[in-house]
């Protein structure tokens, strides 16, 4: 699972996830892409679990990128703790994505086999997503 080897700060609020994305909306890599059209937080077993989709159908062909990575930290509280005592411990790592962000790239195979990984891929998203080419 991706996460960060270390953090700055360890806990983080929750922050606000509104609006278009300004950075990582265009093709940089590869020629084909998944863009977001939603906002979203995407948790690292997500991420995993679209890459391991997209590899198992590469088949050692074409070459991904993966343009995000989760290093927003979610904490939570056991069940039936009371209240006060602090926060709670880190969870999960997740990666707030907004509307335009280009979540993996592809480069190397044909555009009728890359749109077919990547809609698969995209199945495995809490989000809508589209296929786009350089």
């Amino acid at each position: 699972m991706l996460q960060p080897k270390r953090l700055k700060h360890p806990k983080s609020q929750k922050g606000k996830t509104g609006g278009l994305a300004t950075r990582g909306t265009k093709l940089a890599f590869g020629s084909y892409g998944l863009k977001a059209m939603g906002t979203k937080w995407i948790t690292s077993r997500q991420i995993e679990a679209a890459r391991m989709c997209m590899i198992r159908n590469l088949k050692k062909k074409g070459k991904l990128w993966i343009r995000i990575f989760p290093q927003h930290p979610i904490t939570t509280k056991g069940t039936e703790f009371p209240m006060g005592g602090g926060k709670g411990k880190v969870f999960e790592y997740v990666f707030p994505i907004t509307p335009g962000r280009i979540i993996f790239e592809l480069e190397g195979i044909d555009e009728a086999k890359a749109r077919e990984i990547l809609k698969k891929a995209g199945a495995k998203l809490p989000i809508r997503t589209q296929f786009v080419v350089r």
